[in-house]
Formats: C-alpha cells, structure tokens, sequence
C-alpha cells in the first residue's frame, strides 16, 4: 500500500509559477513511474506529465515547455515545476505513483487556480 500527500497548489497571476510535490510512503520500494494529471469540475482527468523509474519524462502537447516534471528516488517524491502558467491551467492536480505490483495510486489533489 502506498500513500501519498500534495503540497504546493495555490493562486497565482499568469505568467507565474508554481511547484507542485508529491510525497509517497509505504511500499517505496515498489515505485515504478510517477507523475500528475488534472481535473476540472465536470470534465475527465488529463494527462500532465509522467517521469519513469530510470527518469524518462513525457508531457502533454499543452505544458511542454512551461512544466518540469522531476523526482527524489531517494525521498520518494515527485515534482511538477509549472512556469509561464495560463488561465487555462486552473484546475485541480493529482499525483499518481504506479508499482512495480502492479497498483495505481492516487493522491488527494491539490487546487491550482490561475487568475488573468
């Protein structure tokens, strides 16, 4: 069983940045990829970013190049820089871990809200 906790949401003007943390407990040495997706209300979860075991990083079309997704192995947590954000970006972010078990875990969301 893994656990994980958010940190870092808020609101900010755009053109700003944020970044956002994630930190996983329990099974740590399971831990297979990481990363983060979103939610509006009333709309299905996107894709953010995912980074692997080894540190391969996917984005979405929408944040390459404004997101960094980066992660501490050695304190289980992930990372998501957000720079340069947009209106557009408002929603609320969650975490996912994916073990090697296989599981999927999510995390409690964090609300990031963007004002123009």
């Amino acid at each position: 069983q893994v656990q994980l906790v958010e940190s870092g949401g808020g609101l900010v003007q755009a053109g700003g940045s944020l970044r956002l943390s994630c930190s996983a407990s329990g099974s740590g040495s399971s831990i297979n990829a990481m990363g983060w997706y979103r939610q509006a209300p009333g709309k299905q979860r996107e894709f953010v970013a995912r980074i692997s075991s080894v540190g391969i990083t996917n984005y979405a079309d929408s944040v390459k190049g404004r997101f960094t997704i980066s992660r501490d192995n050695a304190k289980n947590t992930v990372y998501l820089q957000m720079n340069s954000l947009k209106p557009e970006d408002t929603d609320i972010y969650y975490c996912f871990v994916s073990t090697y078990s296989p599981s999927l875990y999510w995390g409690q969301g964090t609300q990031v809200t963007v004002s123009s």
